[in-house]
Parts: C-alpha cells; sequence; structure tokens
C-alpha cells in the first residue's frame, strides 16, 4: 500500500449518479485503486443523500481525505457531510472527484478528467487547490429556511424549472429529457420582478433567470458562467433581464462557445460575500444538480474551506 500525504482515502460512491451509469463502473473503480497501490477504502451510497452521511462518519473515524465517485449530486452530498454547525468537520479535509463518465461538471472547470482511470491517477500525489464553496439558504415548502452547500452553479427561474422537468422524466428518453424539460418551462415561466441583493447594494430588476456562479458548468457541460471559478472568492451573478425568447436564442453560444457575455440583456454582478434572491413569486432554485426549494434565497461565499485534490 502507498500512503496519501493525506492519509487513507475513503472512496464514496453513488451508483446512482450519472442516471445510474456509474454502477457500471465500479469495477473499473476498484481496479484502478488497486492498480495504484492506494491505501483506501470503499463505500457505497444505499440511496439518496446517503454519501452525507457516509462522509461524515469517515471524518469522524479519523479521516481526512474523500473521494466522491459519481456526478455532481455525488459531490455535493459529500461536501456537505464534511460540514457540522456551520465549520469543517476537520481542518482543510481534502476532496478528490472520480466522475466515472458521470457527466460531472465541476472537474470541467479545473481540467480534471472524466473517466476512471485518469482520475485515479490524480489520487496521488501532493496538488490540491484551495476551493470556495457557497452556503446557500433556501425556502422549504413550509416556509422554513432550509441550508445547504454546494460547490458548482446555482440556478434560479427559467434555467432551474428547465432541469427540474427534464429530472422527472424517464432516463431512457436520454438528450431529449433535456429538450422537452426546457421548453416545458419555457411555455409556463414569466419575466419576474426580481429583488437581487449584492453584499450591501439591491437592485430590482425585470427578468427570467438567474445564475450564481462558483464554477464555470453546469447541465452536461454548459458554460453558463464562463468568467468564475471556484477560488477567487467571488461570486458571479448573472441576471438575464431580456426578452424570455433570450433563453434560446443564447443556447448556441453558451453551448458552442461560452461567449454569450458580455450581452446587453444580461446583467453581470458580483458579491464577495453574499447574493440575495427574491421575486413577486416562488422560484425554483436548483445548485449542482439538486432541488433545493424556491426564494427567497441567500448564496454565501464561503472562501477556501476544503481542498480540492488535482
Amino acid at each position: 500500500m502507498s500512503d496519501s500525504p493525506f492519509g487513507p482515502v475513503t472512496v464514496i460512491a453513488d451508483p446512482h449518479a450519472g442516471d445510474g451509469h456509474v454502477a457500471s463502473e465500479l469495477p473499473a473503480v476498484e481496479r484502478a485503486l488497486a492498480g495504484r497501490g492506494l491505501d483506501y477504502t470503499l463505500v457505497v451510497a444505499e440511496g439518496h443523500g446517503d454519501a452525507t452521511r457516509l462522509a461524515t462518519e469517515a471524518l469522524d473515524g479519523g479521516g481526512r481525505y474523500l473521494a466522491a465517485v459519481g456526478d455532481d449530486a455525488t459531490v455535493q452530498d459529500v461536501v456537505n457531510g464534511m460540514f457540522r454547525d456551520g465549520r469543517p468537520i476537520v481542518h482543510e479535509p481534502v476532496l478528490a472527484v472520480v466522475a466515472a463518465n458521470s457527466g460531472c461538471d465541476l472537474v470541467k472547470s479545473f481540467g480534471l478528467p472524466g473517466d476512471v482511470e485518469g482520475a485515479a491517477a490524480h489520487l496521488l500525489g501532493t496538488n490540491t487547490y484551495p476551493m470556495d464553496l457557497m452556503k446557500i439558504a433556501a425556502t422549504g415548502p413550509g416556509g422554513e429556511r432550509t441550508i445547504r452547500y454546494a460547490h458548482n452553479v446555482v440556478e434560479v427561474g427559467l434555467h432551474a424549472a428547465a432541469w427540474q422537468r427534464a429530472s422527472r422524466l424517464p432516463s431512457r428518453l436520454g438528450n431529449a429529457r433535456r429538450f422537452l424539460g426546457f421548453w416545458g418551462a419555457y411555455a409556463t415561466n414569466r419575466i419576474r420582478d426580481l429583488e437581487v441583493g449584492v453584499d450591501a447594494t439591491t437592485h430590482r430588476l425585470r427578468g427570467w433567470s438567474v445564475v450564481v456562479g462558483n464554477g464555470q458548468f453546469t447541465d452536461g457541460g454548459m458554460r453558463l458562467s464562463p468568467r468564475s471559478f471556484p477560488g477567487d472568492g467571488v461570486l458571479d451573478a448573472l441576471v438575464f433581464v431580456g426578452p424570455k425568447s433570450d433563453a434560446y436564442r443564447l443556447l448556441p453560444r453558451m453551448f458552442q462557445h461560452s461567449d454569450h457575455i458580455p450581452h446587453p440583456n444580461i446583467q453581470e454582478l458580483r458579491a464577495k460575500l453574499t447574493v440575495r434572491l427574491d421575486g413577486d413569486r416562488p422560484m425554483p432554485i436548483i445548485a449542482d444538480g439538486e432541488y433545493l426549494g424556491t426564494t427567497p434565497v441567500t448564496v454565501q461565499m464561503v472562501p477556501q474551506t476544503i481542498l480540492l485534490k488535482l
């Protein structure tokens, strides 16, 4: 066995991630870990959110180094398991990501491999990056405040509604789910009166979607927040204030060239502390492929709290 400088690694795999694709990758994950002689423990999440419990147990058991095997929802679960009472359970916990061909978007911001073999090679060595997180206080179904840590991109409004609709469709539809989800959301969502607080400043705008970026990519590789980087201590808020038809007119630029900003119909705002958002009606909130609730919502910058293994 070869020791990591961060101690043994607890590998937390979510077989349901990537529409269940990660389950078929688990034998390859074990071969890659064993082939590199790593001192590791592999644990498998039994259901949605179970990776959070497994992460907490690993840190409470004296560990510091965790590897999430799965998509962005898996990473989010593991990240939330690293915190207790608003602070990390251990000092500078280390997080690695083995996307296992799940479509994880976080790794794209860092240029990390999406396959098992390439990602396993990055479990070795000492390279890390102090990574920012977001602490999100959303509104639950009964009006209660729900707290969740996220690492990548928060979507509110039409973008979130499109993801929500697509996620409810059968996985056998493949990429058609995104198409159907988008047009279903487009037909039913309206331009709203928005109140967007950025640190100590409040903006009153009319718009149909708001994106708060820590990372750059979301929704299967769309570079929705191209100026973001999860280590600069800044939250990038994009408020889409143009006609709703921009929702489909801008899609080619987002997917192909990532040059949709600057744009006269996208208000760019930057926060070092918090982004607060409310509207004339509740709007859905998605972060890292997880539904968190509705507005009003506050997104707080949590600077350089964990170390991402590179």
